[in-house]
């Protein structure tokens, strides 16, 4: 499908979007196929934080919405017990920074796009 999508389509674009990548990128996406490796700028590997850049307009967008999430994270933690003495992914958390939520975000997302100044 993404070949003929392609091949039949000059604007199209096929993309794997990543949640969680290891940096903020949309990048040519180099793969191998029959044992030869391809590349064509309109397969890409992309960052969920450049996508949201890409539909949005707004190279932060994606930083705004995590920052809006807590919200409604913040009334699912209050009604559940966290034991800290069992759970040591708590207190491994809790050692990138006092808040919990603001720790699960910079774990996973601190080289993308505006994390370096993520508020919660």
């Amino acid at each position: 499908r993404m070949q003929n999508t392609l091949l039949n389509n000059s604007n199209a674009t096929c993309m794997l979007v990543e949640a969680i990548a290891k940096n903020s990128q949309n990048v040519v996406w180099n793969v191998s196929l029959d044992g030869n490796s391809v590349a064509n700028d309109k397969i890409r590997r992309v960052s969920i934080d450049k996508f949201y850049e890409l539909v949005t307009g707004d190279p932060q967008s994606f930083r705004r919405l995590c920052e809006k999430l807590p919200i409604a994270i913040d009334d699912v933690m209050s009604a559940t017990q966290l034991d800290g003495e069992v759970n040591t992914v708590v207190a491994e958390l809790k050692q990138i920074s006092p808040n919990i939520l603001k720790s699960l975000y910079l774990l996973s997302f601190r080289k993308y796009e505006g994390f370096d100044e993520f508020h919660l």
